[in-house]
């Protein structure tokens, strides 16, 4: 079992023991790694994966797994999470705001001040 945040891609890092003797020793700090089962309401089914506990709270941050997965960036991903994510896109497309209406708040704000 690899030692990897599905969702975040969080892997072991590497650093020294230091004793009180400042003797070096190289060791590895792994991510705190949980087995969780996540409900996804669109797709109607749970999905079991294994994540850092910073990944839990960005995903409750976020208001589930579905909308998670509709924002989160391929690059981080496992590959097992990029088919559940497909498949979720599949199902509900993910629509982002066209720039103009950004431009447009951007503008309102500036005139408001």
């Amino acid at each position: 079992m690899s030692k990897l945040c599905e969702l975040t891609g969080k892997r072991p890092q590497t650093g020294n023991n230091v004793s009180h003797a400042n003797n070096k020793t190289k060791r590895r700090f792994f991510p705190n790694l949980k087995k969780v089962s996540f409900k996804s309401e669109k797709l109607n089914r749970d999905i079991r994966i294994k994540i850092c506990t910073r990944a839990i709270k960005a995903v409750d941050f976020r208001g589930g797994i579905d909308e998670f997965l509709l924002r989160a960036k391929n690059k981080n991903l496992s590959t097992r999470v990029k088919k559940i994510r497909k498949l979720l896109l599949t199902i509900v497309p993910h629509v982002k705001k066209p720039k103009k209406e950004i431009k447009a708040k951007k503008e309102t704000k500036a005139k408001v001040n």
